[in-house]
C-alpha cells in the first residue's frame, strides 16, 4: 500500500452522523501527525483535523469545532474523523495526509503523501 487510502463517505441528511477512515501503510503514519482536510467544488483545501502520533493533540478548524472528532488507531495505522450534526456546507472531498514538515497545522502545504480522498454529501 503506498498513499493513504480515505473511506466512509456517502450522501446523508443535514443534522446526521458520518465516520471516515483513513488507512496507510506504516511508514507514512509511523511518528506523524495526520491531519484531514476537505475541498469543495471551485474551493481550496481547507483544514479541518489534525492529530498528533500520541494521539494526546488534537486540532480543528473553526467551522467544524464541537462537532467533528478526530482520532488514531496505530496499532491499525488508522485515522479516524467522527462527523457529527453535518451540515449542507460541509459538502466536499475529504482528504488525509501525514503531516511531514514542521510548519503550522492547519496548512496544506506541511501535508504530503495525499490519498484519493472520500466524497461527502450533506443534503438539507
Amino acid at each position: 500500500q503506498a498513499q493513504p487510502i480515505e473511506s466512509g463517505g456517502g450522501l446523508v441528511q443535514a443534522g446526521e452522523s458520518l465516520r471516515l477512515s483513513c488507512t496507510a501503510s506504516e511508514r507514512f503514519f509511523n511518528n506523524y501527525a495526520v491531519g484531514w482536510f476537505r475541498q469543495a467544488p471551485g474551493q481550496g483545501r481547507e483544514f479541518v483535523a489534525t492529530i498528533t502520533w500520541s494521539g494526546g493533540i488534537t486540532y480543528y478548524g473553526d467551522s467544524v469545532k464541537g462537532r467533528f472528532t478526530i482520532s488514531r488507531d496505530n496499532a491499525k495505522n488508522t485515522v479516524y474523523l467522527q462527523m457529527n450534526s453535518l451540515k449542507p456546507e460541509d459538502t466536499a472531498v475529504y482528504y488525509c495526509a501525514p503531516k511531514i514538515y514542521s510548519g503550522s497545522y492547519s496548512s496544506r502545504y506541511e501535508y504530503d503523501y495525499w490519498g484519493q480522498g472520500t466524497q461527502v454529501t450533506v443534503s438539507s
